[in-house]
């Protein structure tokens, strides 16, 4: 049986992952710990978070939750460039009720059983983080699947637990999909992979600087998207549709935004991607 890891342990592990960590408000002490018990904890749960308009947005909505299902939602939600968002700690509405048998299998680390029943508290037991996807199909970017290998192995390191400790959503409760699209065998193997060493700490890879040229009216291409979903990530969307592949001048608002957020002014914050901002923005290769 495990005591769950205090906030700043937590938080030390995935740092020392080497994944990206966004702290948001108060996420140390947001919790429902007032609802039910908070371990022990047996394993780490992985979810998608379904459709979405942008990413920050369903970062948010995980934070606060539903009228029907407060916040916090999970733990940490991975975007698409692969950042993880602390949104709460402690006891979250996340995993639901799910099967004790397969419960049972974590604790043992073994090979999990179907999950064929809904008797057993899973908010109590696991640690829960949300991977933004449509879970319609969408692919999944190498940056951010790396992430989700990342902070399951560093909480299973933390822990001295082994890959079979590491779960979908959809392996817990009856009916549920998540993560679609991801082959939780081939999870746990590249997770058995980090905790013995053998994958490097391979980092994100991000697009280069392509030139304060590249960014004018017309310029059509995947990169400016990229760009703009790491823009709505970070808060500083200016879209009122999108973002596209299109250069628009939503697009410059939006980066002005993102360097006003820098500390630039002026000049410095037209909208036209520098090298230096662009660096510190981490666009994932398209």
């Amino acid at each position: 049986m495990a005591k769950p890891l205090s906030a700043d342990q937590f938080l030390a592990a995935l740092k020392k992952s080497g994944v990206r960590v966004v702290e948001h408000s108060s996420w140390r002490t947001h919790n429902r710990n007032h609802k039910g018990a908070w371990g022990p904890v047996h394993g780490v749960m992985i979810h998608h978070t379904g459709p979405y308009s942008t990413e920050a947005a369903m970062v948010e909505l995980c934070r606060t939750g539903y009228t029907d299902l407060p916040g916090p939602l999970c733990h940490g939600v991975i975007d698409r460039s692969g950042t993880v968002h602390l949104v709460g700690y402690g006891r979250a509405n996340h995993a639901g009720v799910g099967d004790d048998d397969v419960l049972s299998a974590v604790i043992a680390e073994k090979l999990l059983p179907p999950d064929n029943e809904a008797n057993t508290d899973g908010n109590a037991r696991f640690y829960g983080f949300e991977a933004i996807n449509t879970g319609g199909g969408q692919t999944w970017p190498k940056a951010q699947v790396e992430a989700m290998h990342k902070v399951s192995a560093a909480l299973c390191q933390a822990h001295g637990w082994t890959a079979p400790s590491v779960i979908a959503h959809k392996e817990w409760q009856p009916g549920k999909p998540d993560p679609a699209g991801i082959k939780m065998d081939d999870f746990r193997t590249a997770v058995a992979n980090l905790l013995g060493g053998k994958s490097s700490e391979s980092k994100p890879e991000y697009a280069p600087y392509p030139g304060a040229a590249y960014f004018r009216t017309g310029r059509r291409s995947a990169l400016i998207t990229a760009m703009g979903r790491r823009l709505v990530a970070e808060g500083c969307s200016k879209y009122s549709k999108g973002p596209g592949p299109t250069w628009t001048d939503a697009d410059r608002r939006s980066y002005a935004a993102w360097q006003r957020k820098l500390g630039y002014s002026g000049a410095d914050a037209d909208g036209i991607p520098g090298p230096t901002s662009w660096a510190k923005l981490r666009v994932p290769k398209p």
